[in-house]
């Protein structure tokens, strides 16, 4: 947000897009405070008939300028005010409206919006190009680490990876609990709110069921049938499958044609609740140019919505998975909330998502490359365990079909760090490191 203030002065608005409940509008505001000498925020979600009013004239910049500082009672000051467009896409007239208040160069602007591309948010309106675009996320590990007051932990593990050294299985028996409640909490700021002043994860739980009933009812706005809804919530239940894509007609009463499917899929994605992983058919370091976008697996974005979804019908003290993790005794046919985590981990890091693979010599089975990161001119394959991580046997047949494509290769799993040859064994809390 600096460096767009920074480079753009004023030249572009910044666009915060992001998922429901992510902290947008916070940040928005208390990057306001601290950069300026005033700011108007308009909530669109929540805003009273003067403010519609004054929209209607937003195309006489001084008095759209004019009567907002009236109605919020803040004075503007050229090259030192921003505005704030909070849900922006709940007014498709203030977006198209960018192009000429950023042009006006008078004050900044900042957009918060999710589900920004839905077709009843963009009809009948030219997106302006003027704007300089950010995706929020849940707040990552490190943060979640910052929140409970950790500064520490993950720069000095920044500094052990560097080394290849190994922390004892003391050290990261404790790492991996830390990781643990995370992956129970989730980075939703909220949810991390109330662990905080309540320190009782079925508060949590509650918390996290709160903004799964929000999505679920954004869902339904974006398709009254019920199939993006369906498609989300069956996320866990795919993924516990161990199956080499999402199975989408499992999921879904009727089969879908591929222009319906593909619509479907868009909404989905541009709630920013989920992380789709793509199926690269030809490894490489141009993964995209190798892509089928019609095979795919789907993570929620945060693990901690996760844990609630994939036991909705339980409160939180039967949840097995807030038990087991916490005992450390996930099992093996658990392993998938391992995968999430890890999926949410690299996307925070920037890293877009993709799998491979391929049958075995036999034609019975298939070997499976969890994720593929490109890194120079060669790629780096990831298998994550849960346990059994004793045996690669996709990383060994990977190793072996694509040589001299591979650059590192990564067993992720929840012991100590290590190297045997070419293979680092990597700890799930080390992931973003990758």
């Amino acid at each position: 947000m600096l460096r767009w203030k920074q480079s753009s002065q004023g030249k572009t608005a910044l666009l915060i897009k992001g998922a429901r409940r992510v902290g947008k509008s916070t940040i928005a505001e208390e990057f306001a405070k601290r950069e300026y000498d005033s700011y108007i925020a308009i909530d669109f979600a929540d805003a009273n008939d003067n403010v519609w009013e004054a929209v209607k004239h937003i195309s006489d910049r001084d008095d759209f300028f004019m009567r907002l500082q009236f109605i919020f009672d803040v004075k503007l000051y050229e090259r030192k005010s921003v505005i704030i467009f909070d849900e922006i896409q709940k007014c498709p007239e203030a977006r198209q409206a960018i192009k000429y208040l950023v042009k006006d160069g008078r004050y900044d602007f900042i957009e918060t919006g999710s589900l920004l591309s839905i077709k009843k948010n963009v009809q009948n309106i030219v997106i302006p190009s003027e704007e300089t675009r950010l995706t929020m996320y849940p707040m990552d590990y490190e943060e979640f680490r910052w929140a409970i007051g950790d500064t520490v932990t993950v720069s000095l593990m920044g500094e052990t990876f560097k080394k290849c050294q190994s922390l004892g299985d003391a050290v990261t028996r404790k790492l991996m609990r830390d990781l643990r409640l995370y992956m129970l909490v989730g980075g939703m700021p909220q949810a991390v709110e109330t662990y905080l002043n309540t320190n009782n994860l079925s508060d949590v739980d509650n918390t996290k069921r709160e903004i799964l009933e929000l999505y679920n009812d954004d869902f339904m706005k974006i398709d009254p049938t019920g199939r993006v809804s369906k498609m989300f919530s069956s996320i866990p239940a795919q993924l516990s499958k161990n199956a080499s894509r999402y199975q989408v007609n499992s999921v879904l009463e009727k089969r879908e044609n591929r222009a319906a499917m593909s619509e479907l899929l868009k909404d989905l994605e541009d709630s920013l609740t989920v992380n789709f992983a793509h199926h690269a058919d030809d490894p490489n370091v141009g993964m995209p140019m190798h892509t089928d976008y019609g095979q795919y697996k789907l993570y929620v974005g945060d693990t901690g919505l996760f844990v609630t979804l994939a036991f909705w019908d339980k409160s939180a003290t039967d949840n097995i998975i807030y038990q087991k993790l916490l005992s450390d005794k996930l099992s093996a046919d658990l392993g998938y909330v391992y995968e999430n985590i890890v999926a949410q981990m690299l996307v925070s890091a920037g890293n877009r998502l993709f799998y491979h693979t391929w049958p075995t010599e036999n034609g019975k089975h298939n070997y499976e490359i969890d994720f593929l990161l490109s890194r120079g001119n060669k790629i780096c394959p990831i298998e994550v365990k849960s346990s059994g991580y004793k045996t690669h046997a996709s990383l060994d047949a990977f190793q072996k079909k694509f040589s001299s494509r591979i650059g590192d290769r990564y067993l992720v799993y929840p012991k100590d760090l290590k190297k045997e040859q070419d293979l680092l064994y990597v700890p799930v809390f080390m992931t973003m490191l990758l």
